[in-house]
């Protein structure tokens, strides 16, 4: 396999050796080491820009273009590691022995058979609904069937938490930064009821993490599968996650070029700071809710068009734009009618996206033995020439990891509305381990709102606001 994907990890490389020239100017990150709470920062609407947590697991240096997990760059994580592998680093912070890697991804193998959960969800129509919601409904089955959390006995003692209306008396004063909780649960945690299968977990560990890392992406291939009206096939144990991944999902066994390249995209979108889909999975998390729950939540921030699909509509953009030849005039009209141009410019980067960097380059390998791939990329080219031109520099508006990820994908036989699933695939050992970590030191998520409205309305009766309605009349 070594000899077969040595091209690709040349690209990857060539394409670090050209990020790295391009940023050699550009300060470095300033490191913390240690943070003292409470901190001062600016935050906007969303909550743009406040800080709710300290991370050793991803960093994103937007003005660099630089993306870090544990202390790795992703250009190297792609170049030599494996999904597996970095899922491993994610999860626990160090990179594996030889035998703690075997250990896992026997785990991870372990783990992938789910007929029982399939069972459940061939029973809701997955031809028809989103497969995002396909999903997320599949996670939820996982942990109806891997978990005794569900059971009655797996309900937390009320007495022992705090109420929500107590939760929300210090917080709407100003934080003072304990570093505990101040609030939280007293009594003893239930432990594992005895009349459940021995088979079944708590929900709450790396079990349940490793779980759904393998469990997500047998979901989202049999989802694939349903909508094209085919049968799921059997995960092989003999495959590595990004290559039985795709054979699931396609039912042709991957080339070793297509196993690496699929691999390195799952690995390029594992994790990226604190997104939306991230943060919806650590508040839920921080309710002490379980693990299967707060992954449900990423997916269902991940749904929205806003964070995921953005690769699907840049496919339709680039169809639609038909030729490169028609880049010219079309995007000349689009800048008349202020139309975002999809696939261009990221919230956190104002240079090059460092994952586009490398699907770039890739979009262009798998673009030499495929016509259709070829065009769509001849077009973007020349798109991206156009915006960085008129855009870059002065907006720092550069191409962003969906723009080249969908010619990646479809080269590969995925279909586009499958797009957003596999982000989740990825993404899901990002969501684990992030909820995994906060847990350590968990406390409730409790932002504040400012209050804007009125003071002092008195009550009237609907029947004397109904006569007000009509004197006005």
């Amino acid at each position: 396999m070594q000899k077969n994907t040595d091209k690709i990890t040349e690209i990857v490389l060539k394409a670090a050796r050209k990020a790295r020239h391009e940023t050699r100017n550009t300060p470095e990150a300033k490191k913390i080491s240690r943070i003292t709470w409470p901190l001062d920062c600016t935050v906007g609407p969303g909550l743009e820009g406040a800080i709710a947590c300290e991370t050793k697991i991803g960093f994103v240096n937007g003005s660099r273009g630089e993306l870090t997990y544990c202390g790795y760059d992703i250009f190297d994580l792609c170049a030599y590691s494996t999904f597996e592998e970095v899922s491993y680093l994610l999860l626990y912070g160090r990179m594996p022995t030889g035998k703690q890697f075997a250990s896992f991804k026997a785990k991870l193998i372990e783990a992938r058979p789910l007929p029982h959960t399939l069972r459940m969800l061939m029973g809701f129509p997955v031809e028809r609904m989103h497969p995002m919601a396909c999903l997320r409904l599949g996670t939820n089955l996982m942990r109806q069937r891997l978990t005794w959390q569900d059971s009655d006995a797996a309900r937390p003692d009320s007495v022992g938490a705090i109420a929500a209306d107590e939760d929300s008396i210090p917080m709407e004063t100003q934080p003072k930064g304990e570093q505990k909780a101040i609030y939280e649960f007293k009594g003893k945690k239930s432990g594992r009821p005895a009349d459940v299968p021995p088979d079944t977990q708590d929900a709450a560990g790396l079990d349940a993490c490793i779980h759904l890392i393998s469990g997500l992406a047998t979901i989202s291939a049999a989802v694939a599968r349903v909508r094209e009206h085919r049968l799921p096939i059997e995960p092989d144990p003999e495959l590595g996650h990004a290559a039985n991944f795709l054979y699931m999902m396609t039912g042709k066994r991957p080339t070793a070029e297509q196993e690496r390249i699929m691999d390195i995209a799952l690995i390029l979108h594992a994790d990226h700071g604190m997104n939306a889909s991230t943060f919806a999975s650590m508040v839920v998390a921080s309710t002490l809710s379980d693990i299967y729950f707060s992954i449900g939540s990423g997916i269902a921030a991940l749904s929205g068009p806003l964070h995921g699909g953005a690769n699907e509509a840049v496919l339709n953009m680039l169809e639609k734009i038909g030729h490169p030849d028609n880049v010219d005039v079309w995007y000349q009209k689009a800048i008349r009618r202020k139309k975002k141009i999809v696939g261009m410019g990221h919230r956190v980067y104002k240079t090059y996206d460092p994952r586009a960097r490398i699907l770039g380059p890739l979009a262009r390998h798998v673009a030499i033995h495929d016509k259709d791939a070829a065009l769509l990329l001849r077009t973007a080219r020349k798109l991206e020439k156009l915006v960085v031109a008129s855009l870059g520099k002065e907006k720092g508006i550069f191409p962003n990891v969906d723009f080249y990820s969908g010619i990646v994908y479809k080269s590969m036989g995925i279909h586009r509305n499958m797009f957003t699933p596999v982000f989740a695939v990825s993404r899901v050992a990002g969501w684990t381990a992030r909820v995994h970590e906060y847990l350590k030191k968990n406390r409730i998520f409790r932002p504040r709102a400012l209050y804007t409205g009125a003071f002092g309305r008195e009550y009237e009766s609907i029947a004397d606001r109904d006569n007000q309605t009509r004197s006005r009349g």
